[in-house]
């Protein structure tokens, strides 16, 4: 076995992943924790979770270098869990979306290429794939077939139900160390963003939410047995009123299918608890409101809006009423003018697909709205 394959060679999987330790050792040590084979039986190369596929002739119609990142495509299908992530999404749409963002981090990786037809999309590649998803479906005109690998995520073995999510955190994990102990203190790029994303999934806003509303810490025993079933455990409140202020952006790029998802949200809070009163403003560069809403059937004021966006006016509002909120809840798509100085009470901002990257919000806690 030669040391180094050139792009001349036949397709050789053992040799290409031995060559991937060399590119990237973070790779070449998460390659260790999947079973790799070559097949006739899928078209390009696929991936059913845990296991890769590879076509030899696909395959050995490529440079090593774009084998090479084939190789690492499926290897972060899997690791990052895209086939069990789907869940009840479109698998076609879903596909389209793993693919722009596995291969957003490949073309960031130094000895890595892409194939001629790969799905590239750099303004969605860095979004979280569910997200990318999200965007996605807004699109008119998306390609009818996956061009890249064609539907290269197929359904997990029944033996390997429940079981991946254990399996890749621990090798996402370990693949870390070994290349941090290697001396290449950073790994490539999107990958910790996308690692925290599969082993410490980010909470849903409304889990968010009512850690501000809570006032005793968790204790195990105390779980509100409406939000279980969601995969939510939230303590239970003791019947006090907490006062949320709640701001809608109604500015030109929040559309009325998002208008009605907030609304949504904020009705399903008042459902579950009660004890909530929140103050319900809406703002583009003009702040309206408050209506007091402290029950699901409240009427809800016709919205205005549609011009610019500035969320000036709301915090300025909150700075001159009789009382800061316990909490505030923005929702938005983020675009907008912030104010020079953060509020005094905390803040939660509440952000649409697509919208404002998390970082770049100056102060509060961001949580992205996903599902409908």
């Amino acid at each position: 076995m030669s040391a180094s394959p050139t792009p001349n060679e036949a397709f050789d999987l053992p040799l290409l992943i031995f060559h991937l330790r060399n590119v990237s050792p973070f790779f070449g040590a998460l390659a260790l924790f999947a079973e790799s084979r070559t097949t006739g039986e899928v078209e390009t190369a696929a991936t059913d979770g845990r296991r890769l596929f590879f076509n030899p002739s696909f395959m050995g119609s490529h440079t090593v270098a774009e084998q090479l990142g084939v190789l690492v495509h499926e290897l972060l299908h899997a690791a990052l869990r895209h086939v069990e992530r789907r869940a009840t999404a479109d698998p076609h749409l879903w596909n389209i979306a793993a693919d722009i963002v596995v291969n957003g981090m490949i073309r960031k990786t130094n000895g890595l290429v892409l194939p001629a037809s790969a799905l590239i999309d750099g303004e969605l590649e860095e979004f979280p794939v569910e997200e990318v998803y999200e965007i996605l479906l807004k699109r008119e005109g998306l390609p009818k077939r996956i061009r890249y690998l064609g539907g290269d995520l197929l359904e997990p073995s029944a033996e390997d139900a429940g079981t991946l999510r254990d399996h890749w955190n621990g090798a996402l994990s370990q693949a870390a160390v070994v290349a941090r102990m290697g001396g290449h203190g950073r790994l490539p790029a999107g990958i910790e963003l996308a690692i925290a994303a599969v082993t410490d999934p980010p909470l849903d806003w409304r889990a968010m939410l009512w850690r501000y509303l809570t006032k005793t810490p968790v204790d195990f025993l105390s779980y509100d047995r409406r939000f279980i079933g969601e995969g939510l455990y939230l303590d239970a409140m003791d019947g006090e009123t907490v006062r949320v202020a709640v701001c809608i952006d109604t500015s030109g790029s929040i559309n009325s299918n998002e208008l009605g998802r907030f609304l949504n949200e904020i009705r399903a809070i008042l459902g579950a608890y009660p004890a909530i009163t929140v103050d319900l403003h809406t703002c583009d560069t003009k702040l309206r409101g408050p209506w007091k809403l402290d029950t699901p059937e409240c009427p809800v004021p016709k919205i205005h809006g549609g011009g610019g966006t500035s969320f000036v006016p709301f915090f300025e509002g909150m700075e001159h009423a009789a009382a800061n909120p316990g909490v505030a809840v923005y929702l938005t798509d983020g675009y907008g003018e912030f104010p020079k100085q953060a509020p005094v009470f905390p803040i939660l901002w509440v952000v649409t697909p697509g919208g404002l990257k998390s970082e770049a919000f100056p102060f509060g806690e961001t949580a992205r709205m996903l599902g409908e």
